[in-house]
C-alpha cells in the first residue's frame, strides 16, 4: 500500500482528502481535509473519537452540542505564517460548521475517552517556536501538543522554507513500552507556496523493510507509520504541512537515527531538533 494519499477532487461536502484507521492500515489517526464555499455547511459526528478542526484558511462559524464559537477564523493562507483557529470536539459529539468565506478545513481524528469539553483554540493558544540552524530550519505551531488537554491527538503546524529540511536530523517514533520512544502514527498533510510546488520525503526503518521515497504535491497526504520520515523542500516553493499524531500513549517522545544524529550536535552549524 502507497503511503502517499493524493488529493481528490472535491465531493459534494467539499472533501478532498479522508484517512481513516482502516485504510491506512494501523489503529488510531483519521485525517480529513474539506474544500468549502462560502455558505456551505458539514455536519460531523465524532462518534467514539476525539476531533481537532483546524482552519487551515478561511473564516467559519461552528457549533457543538453545548457549545458555538461563531465568526473565526483570520488568515486567508497558511502561509501568513499566523497561528491558525482550531475546535477542539470531544466524543460523541455533534458539530456544524457553516463556511463564513471559502474555507479549507481539517479535521484531526483519534481515540476520545474522557469528559473533556469542546474548547476554541485560538492563536493566542498556540505555541509559536523557531527550531535548527542553517538549512535545517523551520517555524512551528504548537495546535494541541501534549501539554495540552486532549485524550489522544497531538497537532501542529511546521513550515519550512525553500531549499531546507525539517523533521530532521532523521527520528522516529514507533516502539510501544519504552522508557526513551513512544508509538505515534503520523499524517503530514502538505501545501506549497507557489501551489505547484512539491518536496520529496523518505519514510524507512533501519532494517529497510520500510524505504518509500515520495514526492508530495498541494494538498497531498503522507502516512508514517512507523521509521523515520524527514522531508526536503526543492528550490523555489516553501512548503507548509499539517502534522497529526496519536498513540496508545499521549506523548511524543523520538528515537534519532545514528547516522546522523550529530547533525543535532551544537557544534555544527545545521543543529537543531525535529
Amino acid at each position: 500500500m502507497s503511503l502517499l494519499a493524493k488529493r481528490q477532487q472535491p465531493a459534494a461536502n467539499g472533501q478532498i482528502q479522508h484517512i481513516t484507521p482502516e485504510s491506512a492500515g494501523w489503529r488510531f489517526v483519521g485525517f480529513e481535509v474539506y474544500l468549502l464555499q462560502k455558505g456551505q455547511t458539514l455536519t460531523l459526528d465524532s462518534a467514539d473519537k476525539e476531533l481537532c478542526l483546524v482552519l487551515v484558511s478561511g473564516l467559519a462559524s461552528v457549533k457543538t452540542r453545548h457549545a458555538a464559537f461563531p465568526g473565526i477564523g483570520k488568515r486567508q493562507s497558511p502561509f501568513e505564517r499566523t497561528p491558525p483557529f482550531s475546535v477542539y470536539v470531544p466524543h460523541h459529539d455533534r458539530v456544524e460548521v457553516v463556511a463564513d468565506s471559502a474555507l479549507e478545513l481539517a479535521v484531526c481524528r483519534a481515540p476520545g475517552n474522557g469528559d473533556l469539553p469542546a474548547r476554541l483554540i485560538a492563536p493566542q493558544d498556540v505555541g509559536v517556536e523557531r527550531r535548527g540552524k542553517g538549512r535545517n530550519q523551520r517555524l512551528v505551531h504548537n495546535i494541541l501538543p501534549d501539554d495540552k488537554p486532549a485524550d489522544s491527538l497531538l497537532v501542529v503546524e511546521v513550515y519550512t522554507d525553500e531549499g531546507d529540511t525539517s523533521s530532521y536530523p532523521s527520528h522516529k517514533h514507533d516502539r510501544e513500552d519504552s522508557p526513551d520512544e513512544t508509538y505515534l502514527e503520523e499524517t503530514y498533510y502538505h501545501r506549497f507556496q507557489p501551489e505547484q510546488g512539491f518536496a520529496m520525503q523518505r519514510v524507512y526503518t533501519d532494517d529497510r523493510s520500510l524505504d518509500e521515497c515520495m514526492a508530495p504535491y498541494n494538498h497531498d497526504v503522507v502516512m508514517v507509520p512507523r521509521g523515520y520520515h524527514p522531508v526536503a523542500t526543492i528550490a523555489g516553493y516553501n512548503n507548509y504541512y499539517l502534522n497529526v499524531m496519536a498513540g496508545p500513549v499521549r506523548k511524543w517522545k523520538f528515537t534519532w537515527e545514528k547516522d546522523h544524529a550529530w547533525i543535532n550536535s551544537d557544534s555544527h552549524p545545521a543543529a537543531g531538533n525535529k
